[in-house]
């Protein structure tokens, strides 16, 4: 049973790991090297759960037990005595690397040594190891105590029975496991990377902009934010650093080709919300650019993204990364998608999906737009993905 778990990192996402644990009863250390980091840690969950009281979703004898099931620790040794580890640290393989072979020494065997890295190798990371079994990786989203899900992804040196006990810890911390293959992006950085792709791709060959393109995702798809406000969320840096390093990864497949757009606002300092500017103006009396409401583009827009991320579902499925079930739960879980994408086909209509991508392609013949071998055996058979 695991009841002792171990934080490295107290920054915003081991903070929310730490949170998720103890909520669930678990002796929790957060660990750090740096003590304001600790201290500042410590104060902001104070303030959390303060404001979950006055939401009336704790009372205060609930936020003095999860306060109390957390202690902040500058030593890896203090972690000594973890049933389960899992670090948050920066997406750097090299001090990953360097902080996994130091911890191995302080912990039992049986411990089981987890990563939260949401792109890099589990099987690199677990090389590091002198029991690479005891390596899995257990990728939060942000915040987590409010995503509901989780990634759980073996290497293939983890064992069965770590991978096993991982799920069912994190499914006993009251959170949606999918697994997924240890390859790039896992399912959600993988699968949702056409909504930030082929939305500037319209961009780029003038077909509309920021503000029509998100208008048209959001009013027709019901997506809770358009792919331009979300990459101004996200901040630029962060999410153009993730599709090069998937587009790398991948051997540099078309599909994930990084846009020179989203590089140059990047390059311009022009980050989204942190840095008061983005895709969109973010100082004060600024007006909201007006988006061309008209219905046709709107269709037009909204089904070219749709089916582009429909179709990078159905590879997901297609390359065995993860089942139909874990795909549709990561994206409606992960990055609250209205439907899942798989769902979504369905009801869209295979035949639907292989047509929008054929005539794509026949358009630009790129290979960014090939249609997913199982879709069209799919279409031959007449069959569905549910």
């Amino acid at each position: 049973m695991i009841n002792k778990v171990g934080i490295i990192g107290s920054g915003t996402m081991g903070s929310g790991i730490a949170q998720v644990a103890a909520a669930s009863g678990c002796t929790v250390k957060l660990y750090d090297t740096n003590q304001a980091a600790l201290d500042k840690a410590k104060s902001s969950l104070d303030k959390i759960l303060s404001r979950l009281i006055e939401k009336d979703r704790i009372d205060s004898d609930e936020k003095d037990r999860i306060q109390s099931n957390i202690s902040y620790v500058d030593s890896l040794k203090d972690l000594a005595d973890s049933n389960l580890t899992i670090e948050a640290i920066i997406e750097n393989l090299d001090i990953k690397k360097k902080v996994f072979s130091e911890l191995e020494t302080y912990v039992s065997d049986d411990c089981i040594i987890a990563s939260n890295t949401s792109s890099l190798s589990i099987a690199s990371i677990a090389a590091s190891l002198n029991k690479p079994e005891r390596c899995v990786g257990i990728h939060f989203f942000n915040p987590a105590p409010l995503m509901k899900l989780v990634e759980v992804i073996p290497a293939i040196q983890t064992s069965k029975e770590v991978l096993e006990k991982s799920v069912q810890t994190i499914s006993d911390w009251k959170k949606v496991v999918a697994v997924a293959k240890d390859t790039p992006g896992f399912i959600v950085n993988r699968v949702a990377r056409p909504f930030y792709g082929e939305a500037l791709r319209i961009y780029e060959e003038g077909i509309a902009d920021f503000a029509t393109i998100d208008w048209s995702l959001k009013t027709l798809g019901s997506f809770r934010m358009g792919p331009f406000e979300l990459m101004d969320f996200i901040g630029n840096d962060i999410n153009y650093t993730v599709t090069e390093t998937v587009f790398t990864a991948f051997y540099f497949d078309p599909r994930y080709k990084p846009a020179f757009t989203q590089k140059r606002f990047a390059e311009a300092g022009y980050l989204g919300r942190k840095s008061g500017k983005g895709y969109y103006d973010y100082s004060e009396k600024t007006v909201k650019p007006v988006p061309n409401e008209d219905k046709v583009l709107a269709q037009q827009i909204f089904d070219r993204v749709l089916v582009m991320l429909i179709n990078e579902a159905a590879d997901a499925l297609f390359l065995n990364i993860a089942s139909a079930e874990d795909i549709d739960n990561a994206m409606t879980k992960g990055v609250n998608y209205p439907k899942g994408l798989l769902a979504w086909a369905d009801e869209k209509g295979i035949a639907w999906c292989v047509q929008m991508l054929d005539d794509l392609y026949n358009e630009y013949h790129e290979d960014r737009y090939r249609c997913s071998p199982l879709m069209r055996k799919m279409n031959k058979e007449n069959k569905t993905f549910f």
